[in-house]
């Protein structure tokens, strides 16, 4: 017979692999506002699974046990484990709302009081306005494991992304497609809160990393050839896109620039 469904107001989502510098301030982070959290760990050789296990807000993890690195199978992956994890959500809890969340990624704003006024309103789903956070020659030392994510960095980019991060779990929504981070089938939405984004500023170590990652084993056009030529370049003076940088705060929102 199946299990009872647990009544939950947010069940939040995520996949890593080798993930374990920054995990537990994630799990710590998003653990402030959501029910619960489900996993996909693909194929980590780190601690990542072992902070998943005893984490007390992770219900449920999904198990890969071989990464595979071809070009492919990385862009079908980054959809299809997105949607097992959104079938395990609807197996195993009644939710109200879905969150799916990257591990260096820290929100601002009560995505809790939300959801309870959203209750009462017709919008299916939130995107969150996602800032770029820099290196920069005066803050550049790397991330250690024993601080907060949040605020690590004084300096972020202008371009924001408006990303489809929070949506009510109605049956209508599905992820489908190559490399695809938003859902489909979410219809009526808004945009609401902040995300800073560590994926460039999390060292320069990783900075290297994340170019290597891109270049071999995403396509040459449009990811290869961007990130082959950040090689080098972690520390910034302007953007990756050229445009001075701004401190976190009312003056970066204001100088937003609108992308992708």
């Amino acid at each position: 017979p199946q299990l009872a469904r647990s009544p939950c107001a947010l069940v939040a989502m995520t996949r890593v692999r080798n993930e374990s510098l920054i995990l537990g301030d994630t799990l710590d982070h998003i653990g402030h506002f959501a029910d619960a959290i489900v996993a996909y760990d693909d194929a980590s050789d780190d601690r990542t699974l072992e902070i998943l296990r005893s984490h007390s807000k992770v219900a449920f993890i999904i198990r890969n046990s071989e990464w595979l690195p071809g070009i492919p199978e990385r862009l079908e992956a980054e959809t299809r484990h997105r949607g097992l994890l959104l079938s395990l959500i609807r197996d195993r809890f009644a939710a109200d709302w879905c969150f799916c969340f990257d591990a260096d990624e820290r929100y601002v704003g009560d995505i809790s009081a939300y959801i309870r006024q959203a209750q009462t309103t017709d919008i299916d789903g939130v995107r969150i306005q996602l800032f770029d956070a820099y290196m920069t020659p005066d803050d550049h030392l790397p991330y250690h494991h024993d601080r907060p994510l949040l605020n690590f960095r004084r300096m972020f980019g202008p371009e924001r992304r408006d990303i489809l991060m929070l949506w009510r779990n109605r049956p209508s929504v599905h992820f489908t497609g190559l490399d695809r981070r938003e859902p489909c089938g979410v219809h009526r939405t808004v945009t609401q809160f902040h995300c800073q984004h560590y994926g460039k500023a999390i060292s320069e170590a990783q900075w290297e990393s994340t170019c290597d990652y891109y270049v071999n084993h995403f396509p040459e056009d449009p990811y290869g050839r961007k990130w082959r030529a950040r090689k080098g370049h972690a520390i910034h003076l302007t953007s990756d896109f050229g445009r001075p940088l701004c401190a976190w705060g009312p003056h970066l929102f204001d100088s937003a620039v609108p992308i992708g």
